[in-house]
């Protein structure tokens, strides 16, 4: 497998070794529709909610027939080992993210079939001017005990959008925040709380402040469903797939942009539109 330090998959888990970290369980569910994180009925956090910025989730971004397609033209290519159980097919420049170094290295660009995804972004509301430079496909098995942990993707390099489409099977994207500060939860008026109150227990409806590390959002991301993290869902929240999640072969396809440094007016300008330029030639193969 490809694990290193601390990771560890099914494929490198002897008898003998510890078991690996146990995996929380999520107290609060991502609701699409109104943008609020509600408290899941078995957790402590029943009957209560908060608001939760910076998702959009689309269902059905493409059909079966375009994703079957897209699965039989990426294995046709490698699948390299990567950690955590997961294989990887790598579309992008060669970067040093602890120097802060990158270079195009044998990027030849994003692969054809991404061609037509790209083009279909532009009809999402919150992808206005989205311009991929990079594109990584990760494998994910239950054999191989495919996972990934709590993490921030890149700052320095990446942009505001991530952009991931969910393929072959549906799974639950985790976020969970490190912060000292805390979050305010509100009561959901369910037809519970409103009894309670019409009995003078006025205490149910008052807001609730609890340690944000005590909180974690559970994200439903269905087959063929497209997911863009962005603003406080970026950078307050680190996002992970637990191991309990994978129940099937999954593909995740992550999309992402180049951060302000890279981009008009920022200081490494020219070496953004030197990339772009062999991104958007989708003539790529995986390095």
């Amino acid at each position: 497998c490809g694990c290193k330090g601390i990771r560890s998959c099914l494929l490198c888990e002897g008898p003998a070794q510890a078991a690996p970290p146990p995996q929380v369980e999520d107290n609060f569910t991502y609701c699409p529709a109104t943008g609020l994180a509600k408290g899941n009925e078995d957790s402590e956090f029943a009957g209560w909610t908060f608001p939760f910025p910076g998702v959009f989730l689309t269902e059905e971004f493409i059909s079966e027939d375009e994703e079957s397609e897209i699965v039989k033209l990426m294995d046709q290519d490698d699948w390299k080992p990567s950690q955590s159980g997961r294989k990887k097919q790598d579309y992008g420049p060669k970067v040093n993210f602890k120097k802060q170094r990158m270079r195009a290295g044998s990027f030849t660009g994003l692969p054809s079939f991404s061609k037509k995804i790209v083009a279909q972004m532009k009809a999402c509301s919150v992808l206005g001017g989205f311009l991929p430079v990079e594109q990584c496909n990760l494998d994910y098995m239950p054999e191989r005990g495919s996972a990934i942990d709590p993490h921030f993707d890149d700052w320095w390099l990446w942009g505001e959008r991530l952009v991931s489409l969910n393929l072959l099977s549906k799974t639950v994207l985790s976020m969970s925040c490190d912060s000292e500060a805390g979050i305010q939860l509100f009561p959901t008026f369910s037809k519970e709380h409103r009894e309670l109150s019409e009995e003078g227990i006025n205490c149910v409806l008052s807001p609730r402040l609890v340690p944000s590390k005590e909180v974690t959002v559970a994200i439903h991301l269905p087959r063929r469903s497209l997911v863009v993290l962005y603003g406080d869902a970026r950078y307050k929240w680190k996002h992970a797939i637990h191991r309990k999640h994978i129940e099937h072969r999954r593909i995740c396809v992550t999309f992402r942009e180049l951060s302000a440094e890279f981009s008009a007016g920022g200081r490494h300008e020219e070496l953004g539109k030197e990339l772009l330029g062999i991104a958007l030639s989708f003539q790529g193969r995986p390095v």
